[in-house]
């Protein structure tokens, strides 16, 4: 039922970026502080108890439900970048996609070997990304302890390429 709530709060914007693409635009539920709000706090109570040490954000918008996520679990906050942009020294993992190819770092010194991960992302679409970010974080040692979407595609089968971690999504998009 609140997810169905949620859903109502994201907007939908056809044809963006291109003709036959619905945007999933998450700015109208993130500016609604009660959608905001109820957002961070279905996450908090699945992840609560299981002792997250870092929050992983990818870029750009996994970092606005990812930050609060680690402010309210009492856990550090890593960012993932699009190459070149962190300062440090830096991992990078490749992603194939539709035409090409696309990368992700993060900096070698961000996870401790061990440490519980939780990693966020604002949608899961066909998982190239998150997969990437996967591969990173357990380069340095982390043990992922779930991967966490506000939306999901469902119809892109993203989850697929995440079939080794536990996937909590609070609004799914059966269809496009």
């Amino acid at each position: 039922m609140v997810n169905n709530l949620l859903k109502e709060k994201v907007r939908n914007v056809p044809d963006f970026p291109k003709k036959g693409i619905v945007f999933r635009d998450i700015t109208t539920l993130l500016k609604d502080a009660q959608a905001f709000r109820a957002a961070v706090d279905l996450f908090i109570e699945k992840y609560k108890d299981k002792k997250i040490q870092k929050v992983v954000g990818i870029e750009s918008r996994g970092y606005i439900l990812g930050a609060a996520l680690a402010y309210r679990l009492n856990a550090g906050f890593v960012p993932i970048r699009k190459p070149g942009k962190l300062p440090a020294e830096t991992l990078r993992e490749e992603y194939k996609l539709e035409y090409g190819t696309d990368a992700v770092e993060i900096h070698k010194d961000s996870i401790n070997n061990g440490e519980r991960i939780l990693i966020h992302d604002d949608l899961l679409a066909t998982g190239g990304t998150i997969n990437a970010a996967c591969k990173l974080v357990e380069s340095l040692g982390g043990n992922i302890i779930g991967v966490s979407f506000l939306i999901e595609l469902a119809f892109l089968n993203g989850r697929k390429l995440l079939n080794n971690y536990e996937i909590h999504s609070l609004i799914t998009y059966d269809k496009e």
